[in-house]
């Protein structure tokens, strides 16, 4: 049974978390602070150290080497074409597997991951919230996943903001709602971005789809949490 090691948000403070053992590291985003290719330069030779078999990653909205240019999305980069394939690549010397809209099996489960986050002060991977390109995307997840790795969290689903909003992606709670009508929603849903909404659901030993928000630091950047653990039988 593969044991995952979950956790998103550093912001460049990956060389100070204590990662446990495990067989897959999986990172939900926001490695960078900045979103220099400085800091994803960093982040990825810390990667390249951890020791655990397989690594899955998705980029955050901080994590502006990863961007592409989506003309006609109305989606620009901060740096160019070379910046971005240095980037990427960097992802790939470290051994571990970058999902953008992009699935992959590893260690027998069934991934899908995605960057993109609703429009927030127009940070990288923002679309516009309630638009048709951030519905478009959230309908390509497709049924019968293990592991659905999103940046940030579903509307309503450890999304709460200190503000006292519900931050999370509309599209994506409608897309969930839908597969689990269906009966091919994903087993296991991990996320970040809302720092202090932190958390895992359901609570032990009560059945259902956990979601996971894995973010690391709090809403002042603070290191207060460790990455989460749990197995997750493959082909269940």
């Amino acid at each position: 049974m593969p044991r995952l090691v979950l956790l998103s948000d550093t912001h460049g403070q990956h060389g100070s978390v204590s990662v446990p053992d495990g067989d897959v590291l999986v990172f939900a985003g926001d490695a960078c602070g900045a979103g220099t290719p400085t800091e994803w330069k960093g982040f990825c030779a810390w990667l390249g150290t951890q020791p655990h078999a397989h690594k899955v990653v998705i980029a955050g909205n901080h994590d502006w080497p990863l961007q592409p240019s989506i003309p006609e999305w109305n989606v620009r980069p901060r740096y160019g074409p070379t910046e971005r394939g240095q980037a990427l690549r960097r992802v790939e010397d470290a051994g571990a597997v970058l999902l953008q809209d992009s699935g992959a099996t590893v260690a027998g489960l069934r991934f899908w991951g995605s960057p993109w986050v609703p429009f927030f002060y127009d940070w990288a991977f923002n679309l516009p919230r309630g638009g048709e390109r951030l519905a478009e995307l959230r309908g390509r997840i497709p049924a019968g996943l293990d592991v659905l790795v999103t940046h940030g969290p579903p509307h309503g689903v450890l999304d709460l903001a200190a503000s006292g909003v519900h931050a999370g992606c509309e599209p994506l709670a409608d897309r969930l709602a839908v597969l689990d009508a269906e009966g091919g929603a994903p087993r296991l849903h991990v996320f970040g971005d809302i720092h202090e909404a932190a958390g895992v659901l359901p609570p032990a030993g009560v059945e259902g789809r956990i979601s996971v928000n894995a973010a690391v630091l709090d809403l002042q950047y603070r290191l207060v949490r460790g990455p989460v653990v749990l197995d997750l039988e493959a082909g269940a």
